[in-house]
């Protein structure tokens, strides 16, 4: 863990990202990158250059004095941070500024959403989630454990889902955490016997570890939807985090599929983390 990016709007939610990435820096050295994008609207690019110039100096100066408190708060002490501004809010940059800096790991409150917001909308960390190659930790209330000694990985134990797995088995094994691992089966035509489950786990685990040992750390949870069985899982056996595999969907294919992973991070009290299929 050498570098944690944190998009940064000087919100509640956001500092509760950067206490959190500060935490989690401190235990592992490393350092933190705070971005902030401006949010300059399509108005200002259509006026000319002198117009555009100087209302982005302008942005840029108040962005820059709030940078100076939200970087001056006690619990950053000690950390290296690097303060990045972008001049627009596109959030597919994140995962660009990922690759430039070679980050580990991006940090993002989020007060989650519902209804037609959550359909419609969608909150900024649900567009950095869709795009992000790296995981994306996301918070909703004040750290006050990022210990996560015990974490939940939801997995549906398919081939694409190898990937994803062996990087949230890595990354925990770092951080010393104990990964239960959890399949949800549904009462649908998805429904799977017990022998069927076991044996598509053991295929995974095959391909995935070359040994069937993390077979014992496999919970099987019957519900009726695999967010409510993911959530009800956790809450039972005293989760810390959530972990989940996500496609990223885009554009009309996310509108008509939903996001299990996304409605997960929505609604869920806990902190999640997504990593990419």
């Amino acid at each position: 863990m050498k570098k944690i990016i944190v998009p940064i709007d000087f919100s509640e939610h956001s500092e509760y990202a950067l206490e959190t990435a500060a935490n989690i820096a401190k235990k592992h050295n490393a350092q933190i990158l705070a971005l902030h994008m401006l949010e300059i609207s399509e108005t200002y690019l259509t006026k000319g250059h002198l117009d555009l110039n100087a209302e982005t100096a302008f942005f840029l100066k108040r962005a820059e004095q709030k940078f100076d408190e939200a970087l001056s708060k006690p619990f950053l002490e000690g950390i290296t941070i690097t303060p990045i501004i972008k001049h627009f809010r596109v959030f597919s940059e994140v995962n660009d500024i990922a690759e430039e800096h070679d980050a580990d790991l991006v940090v993002m409150g989020s007060h989650g959403a519902s209804g037609l917001k959550e359909m419609f909308i969608g909150s900024n960390t649900e567009k950095v989630v869709r795009h992000s190659e790296i995981p994306v930790l996301i918070v909703k209330h004040s750290p006050i454990l990022t210990d996560f000694e015990t974490v939940v990985f939801a997995c549906d134990f398919s081939e694409d889902s190898i990937a994803s797995y062996q990087k949230a088995n890595a990354l925990f094994d770092k951080f010393g955490a104990t990964l239960n691992i959890v399949y949800v089966n549904l009462p649908d035509n998805r429904f799977l016997s017990s022998s069927e489950m076991e044996q598509r786990v053991a295929n995974f685990f095959k391909s995935a570890n070359g040994n069937l040992d993390k077979m014992k750390d496999v919970s099987y949870v019957c519900d009726y939807s695999i967010e409510k069985g993911i959530l009800n899982y956790a809450n039972v056996i005293g989760a810390d985090l959530i972990a989940v595999a996500t496609h990223g969907r885009k554009g009309l294919a996310h509108f008509f599929e939903g996001s299990i992973s996304e409605d997960i991070a929505n609604h869920s009290t806990l902190p999640v983390m997504t990593f990419k299929i």
